[in-house]
């Protein structure tokens, strides 16, 4: 029997849906499996239902609610595709209707953003000139550099913000899905405040002079940053556009925090279970979840695929690894607050230098 049947790693590669997705609508009672081993619990699936998972991934890639997703294809086969048809327009007029209201409201923020007026100009246009220790520059571009947008409609994230302020410099990058901070001191430095996106290739290029202990000199006059190393130097034009006020951004409520052996943990996540999240716009290609959750012995776990609990967070399991990797420490500290909020990954020794991962929704 099981010679004309199809088994869920090959449904799942004729369908276009996850073995994770495959399981959850067998839980859900959407596609449920035509003979499941009674020993090994190994899903087999009939030849007609790989046209059902298929037509499972096109209605899921539309948003159709899994209300109407069992609708349809309970009346897939039938004679009558009456029902179908009429639940196609309800679900296409429902997002008519959504798209109609989502553009209305941006035209309204469209015309508040032109009637506002931007009180951050005057960051741009001072001019400062600072020393700060090399290394200490070095250690922060490395921890916020993965963080950095690449995103073509999005230019104003595509690079990593300086922002100078009395004696310090944080450094600040986001991609939407992930920011990330770090800070070091400096010197000789008037105190004024200023700020300039430096594009991802230009703090590629201060990144490689940073190689030895002697402080280095950054200098922001106008739209022109300049780092100079010994006798060598790079400069470079700013971001023409303005930075979100990452300072509001990392207001969050406390959460639970629990301190992770990276390598350990690292490891766990490579082997551990998975969902399948949204399809990444780059690579058309669905990115791995983990979903975490901190147990009441303050340590981090990865949930099993199908277990309900309203405390787990579910996270990019690729940002997550790179976020551990800038880290750069063998322990970390996770903090997992609410599953709407982000995730944030501290240094324990450092609390100037951290990253948030933000959570991605469990509609399954």
């Amino acid at each position: 029997m099981e010679n004309d049947m199809h088994s869920i790693g090959e449904t799942a590669r004729d369908s276009g849906l996850s073995i994770s997705t495959l399981r959850f609508y067998d839980r859900a009672g959407v596609l449920v499996p035509a003979r499941v081993d009674p020993v090994t619990g190994y899903r087999w699936y009939a030849p007609e239902q790989i046209e059902e998972a298929r037509l499972l991934a096109r209605l899921r890639r539309a948003a159709m609610p899994l209300p109407d997703i069992r609708l349809v294809l309970a009346g897939w086969s039938g004679a009558d595709t009456e029902l179908v048809r009429k639940l196609f327009e309800t679900h296409l007029r429902r997002l008519e209707v959504g798209l109609s209201d989502a553009r209305s409201e941006f035209a309204t923020l469209r015309r508040m953003i032109e009637d506002r007026e931007i009180p951050m100009t005057s960051l741009h246009t001072v001019a400062v000139r600072l020393c700060a220790p090399a290394p200490e520059v070095a250690t922060a571009l490395d921890a916020v550099r993965f963080a950095a947008g690449r995103d073509p409609e999005l230019p104003m994230l595509d690079g990593v913000l300086f922002d100078v302020e009395g004696d310090a410099i944080s450094f600040v990058a986001t991609d939407r899905y992930r920011m990330a901070i770090a800070r070091t001191g400096t010197v000789e430095h008037g105190g004024r405040r200023v700020q300039a996106i430096v594009p991802t290739p230009l703090v590629d290029a201060m990144r490689a002079l940073l190689t030895s202990e002697e402080p280095v000199r950054l200098t922001v006059d106008g739209d022109r940053v300049t780092l100079e190393a010994g006798d060598r130097q790079v400069a470079g034009r700013s971001l023409d556009h303005e930075f979100p006020d990452y300072r509001r951004l990392v207001r969050l409520p406390d959460g639970r925090r629990a301190v992770v052996d990276v390598a350990a943990f690292r490891q766990v996540l490579e082997t551990g279970p998975v969902r399948a999240g949204e399809v990444r716009k780059q690579d058309g290609v669905a990115c791995d979840l983990s979903v975490l959750k901190v147990t009441a012995e303050d340590t981090v776990t990865v949930c099993e695929d199908g277990d309900a609990d309203e405390t787990q967070v579910a996270v990019n399991r690729e940002f997550l690894l790179e976020a551990l990797t800038a880290g750069s420490r063998d322990r970390l500290i996770l903090e997992l607050g609410a599953p709407t909020a982000p995730i944030v990954i501290r240094r324990p020794d450092e609390e100037d230098a951290y990253s948030l991962l933000m959570p991605v929704r469990l509609d399954d």
